[in-house]
């Protein structure tokens, strides 16, 4: 077997290799947290879930104090499932600007790729990330920043291109799922 014969060519994304190797096109750096010198807002990644390495970047709006409750914004990135990320600096400015004029929490959801992850695990960790951010704003919740500012009442999912995919079905899920 030739370990450079192309299985699956899906560029711009990626390309998979009959030796299992991909190789991911446009691949972005990684942004580092912190507060945002124009907007003001402030980020922090966590970690959901060690066993499947769910992760995610959090936001905060400025100005908020003591235990002012925000709306929480459970947001999934796109790029066809297989690239991108919520750390890439497109995406850390996309949900920044968005809390800034929004005033809300944002949980950017660094959900799993495929094809080293097919499909439904991107789904899974949406839903997790979701029920997690639920679980959370609440006193002593998992997350201080979301115990303390998140409005467990007004919890929305939205996304962009597959990641509004994720979000359409990880809602229909909760709802059915409860």
């Amino acid at each position: 077997m030739d370990p450079d014969e192309i299985e699956i060519d899906f560029y711009p994304f990626l390309v998979v290799y009959k030796s299992g190797r991909v190789q991911r096109f446009g691949r972005t750096s990684r942004k580092s947290a912190g507060t945002d010198a124009t907007t003001g807002v402030a980020s922090k990644d966590v970690l959901i879930d060690a066993a499947t390495g769910l992760a995610a970047r959090l936001f905060l709006p400025k100005g908020v104090s003591g235990s002012q409750k925000q709306p929480v914004l459970v947001y999934a990135h796109g790029d066809g499932f297989v690239s991108e990320s919520a750390f890439s600096p497109r995406y850390t400015g996309y949900v920044n600007a968005l809390v800034a004029a929004a005033g809300v929490v944002a949980v950017s959801v660094e959900y799993r790729l495929a094809p080293e992850h097919p499909i439904p695990a991107a789904y899974d960790d949406v839903l997790a990330a979701l029920c997690w951010a639920a679980a959370s704003c609440v006193p002593g919740g998992p997350e201080p920043w979301l115990a303390e500012h998140g409005d467990s009442t007004r919890i929305f999912v939205a996304g962009s291109s597959s990641g509004g995919n994720l979000a359409h079905n990880v809602v229909m899920r909760a709802g059915k799922e409860g």
